[in-house]
């Protein structure tokens, strides 16, 4: 399956992108991740992006859809991919649709996850995180067994600098303006999948159906 999965900070687009890669062998490609391997794997592309990243500056976007296209390109995206948090406004959707047409890529579908906005503060003010291993849990629905301490490696469990209620509905404001009106930009390209995301398993079950994986 060839997938972009859109939705706001805490609607559950990386479980339901695990999910789904376990199903067909596809790919979960999000930005961060290209960007980092990039960076690491010292390509021309990969330094271009440090200097930007060091500086503590956005990379701009002719860089990451360079990058998004050697990512592409790459043996194990021919089975599929699921692009996660990518694009995150309408220049980069377009840009990004160049880039299909020039690799010969159709897209399934954009799926939108929709969560309401009270559940999504809720989701992300109880959760927790380990310092050490990065572990994720959640204070109402996945505690840990003794308070603070990671049932994994017993690392320090606490809540994100970027996960107050106050930050998360900063987030929420931001994508609201740059980012969901991808939603209507891909239900224009007659690909979008409204998901109501009442459940990880619900929404797989739901996008499968959609698109016949």
């Amino acid at each position: 399956m060839r997938l972009i999965l859109l939705g706001a900070p805490g609607a559950g687009k990386g479980t339901v992108a695990k999910m789904l890669t376990a199903i067909d062998g596809s790919v979960q490609i999000s930005t961060g991740d290209i960007l980092r391997a990039a960076v690491k794997e010292g390509t021309e592309l990969g330094k271009q992006a440090k200097a930007f990243m060091d500086a503590g500056d956005l990379v701009p976007d002719e860089l990451i859809m360079g990058i998004m296209k050697e990512r592409l390109k790459e043996d194990d995206c021919r089975v599929g991919f699921l692009l996660d948090g990518f694009p995150r406004t309408i220049p980069q959707a377009e840009q990004l649709k160049v880039l299909l047409a020039d690799l010969g890529i159709e897209l399934d579908a954009a799926v939108n996850l929709d969560v309401p906005r009270d559940v999504i503060v809720d989701r992300l003010t109880t959760r927790r995180t380990c310092v050490d291993c990065g572990a994720i849990y959640n204070v109402k629905s996945a505690p840990t067994k003794v308070e603070g301490v990671c049932d994994k490696c017993g690392g320090k469990v606490v809540q994100r600098d970027d996960e107050t209620e106050e930050a998360i509905s900063n987030r929420l404001d931001v994508y609201n303006e740059k980012t969901a009106p991808l939603v209507d930009f891909y239900k224009g390209e007659g690909i979008l999948a409204d998901v109501t995301a009442t459940s990880s398993e619900a929404v797989v079950a739901t996008i499968r159906e959609r698109i016949g994986a």
